[in-house]
């Protein structure tokens, strides 16, 4: 499952909006936002994406190992289903009214990290301390 990050009391027990997923993800280091595909918004590090998501889905896909893929699903399907397109490679679809705040902070840590470059994880964690 995602590792632990920094939580934030604001996000706890509360449904997350699509605003919120997006401030969850541009608050990691060097992380921005691009409208692709004309409706898709595009969280990247450089030209790697780690999350993305259309405003009036009500879910957002965000980039994960197989291994957490399966343990996502099989914990909590009604939150987790594997995501269109790029789930045969761990991507999963997270429904925004249903899925813990801070476990998507987790799994969105996470996928940023499988694609940021090493030094910058580095700085993150000297910064928030090892995760």
């Amino acid at each position: 499952m995602p590792s632990a990050v920094v939580s934030s009391p604001a996000y706890a027990g509360a449904m997350v909006t699509f605003d919120q997923f997006l401030k969850l993800g541009l608050a990691l280091p060097h992380t921005t936002e691009r409208l692709t595909w004309e409706t898709e918004v595009t969280l990247r590090v450089g030209e790697k994406i780690f999350a993305m998501g259309n405003p009036d889905s009500g879910s957002v896909c965000v980039k994960a190992r197989k291994e957490d893929q399966a343990e996502l699903l099989a914990a909590d399907p009604g939150t987790y289903s594997v995501a269109p397109y790029v789930g045969r490679h761990g991507w999963v679809l997270v429904r925004l009214a249903t899925v813990d705040a801070e476990e998507l902070r987790d799994l969105m840590t996470d996928a940023w990290r499988s694609i940021a470059p090493k030094r910058l994880i580095k700085d993150f964690e000297a910064e928030n301390g090892a995760m």
